[in-house]
């Protein structure tokens, strides 16, 4: 559900980084306020590094003729708390709007609003949160994730609509681009919320004072290792952006799909200033557009490759972000 750019008005995309960046800010500053657990800053990385790579994981959905990817929020917030989560998804939206000219510049904040906010504050708070309360079952954790993410993605595609409309895109009338993102976002979202649900089954089997610590807003005892999760997540990590990450779908995504079912192609293109500006600085920081290199093939290997370098970067990245965090309270 990465926006691109020709899909917004500068005034909306503008808009709506101030929005992002306003709730960024308030997560950090909570965050410093009550202080970081820095068992967490390693998690933050991983975790980070893990969303980048799974989302390079595009499912096909049946039936349709498009596919999807988890978004990651809903994942991170039970892991990490809200506010950390939004930061290191929002680390992930950088790295690959920046590095892998996926999602655009401009787009940016409507990308971190419509797949963080809307899933790392309003779906893990109104939906995850209050089941997962009744106990850390296996039972409650499915329930808990699937009808929050199912959540986090309806909203986060009406959002995608009400900001294509506002910023005036003739080529996406509100209420028949609706019927469409809708529909295929609650199937993805089941989808999402299944695979949510069993890397949190994983971590609460192995380590169960993660999940319970982030519920209860407490931090982690000194004597809890998060060594082995740690591993574990890293290893996964690299089977999934190097390797299942070469058998993604090649249908479009569910937001492609629609704009395809309206437009009769995939992409909108459009001309001025600040469109060229942003997709200028894009193309010069981009190292691998797409996840291939700027003149290669999209090779598998070049697929792999992609998985490899986004998955360390964002784990530099959202671990950095993490430790400076930490810091500020002291």
């Amino acid at each position: 559900m990465h926006m691109a750019d020709a899909l917004l008005s500068p005034s909306v995309g503008g808009a709506m980084t101030a929005v992002s960046i306003a709730a960024i800010g308030m997560a950090v500053k909570k965050i410093s306020k009550d202080g970081l657990d820095e068992k967490k800053i390693p998690m933050m990385g991983v975790m980070g590094a893990f969303v980048f790579a799974a989302q390079m994981i595009n499912f096909t959905i049946p039936g349709t003729g498009s596919s999807g990817h988890i978004g990651g929020g809903v994942l991170l917030a039970a892991l990490l708390g809200p506010g950390a989560a939004l930061i290191v998804l929002a680390s992930v939206l950088l790295v690959q709007c920046l590095f892998f000219a996926d999602g655009g510049l401009l787009a940016y904040g409507c990308n971190v609003f419509n797949m963080g906010v809307c899933a790392c504050l309003l779906s893990y708070r109104c939906v995850y949160q209050p089941i997962a309360k009744r106990g850390l079952t296996r039972r409650n954790i499915f329930l808990a994730s699937i009808a929050s993410v199912v959540l986090g993605l309806q909203v986060g595609s009406f959002g995608v609509v009400c900001e294509t409309f506002l910023s005036g895109v003739a080529e996406l009338p509100f209420m028949p681009f609706l019927l469409l993102m809708q529909p295929i976002h609650l199937a993805i979202g089941l989808i999402e919320g299944i695979v949510t649900a069993s890397v949190l089954s994983f971590i609460q089997s192995a380590r169960p004072e993660i999940m319970s610590g982030v519920l209860s807003e407490t931090r982690l005892s000194p004597f809890v290792s998060m060594k082995k999760v740690v591993v574990e997540l890293l290893i996964l990590t690299v089977l999934i952006g190097g390797g299942l990450s070469v058998f993604a779908s090649s249908f479009p995504d569910g937001l492609e799909w629609s704009i395809e079912g309206l437009t009769g192609s995939t992409e909108l293109e459009r001309d001025g200033a600040i469109y060229k500006t942003m997709g200028g600085v894009v193309e010069k920081v981009a190292i691998m557009p797409d996840y291939a290199l700027a003149n290669g093939d999209g090779a598998p290997l070049e697929t792999a490759g992609a998985g490899i370098v986004g998955s360390v970067i964002t784990l530099t990245i959202a671990g950095g972000v993490g430790f400076a965090v930490a810091k500020l309270k002291k």
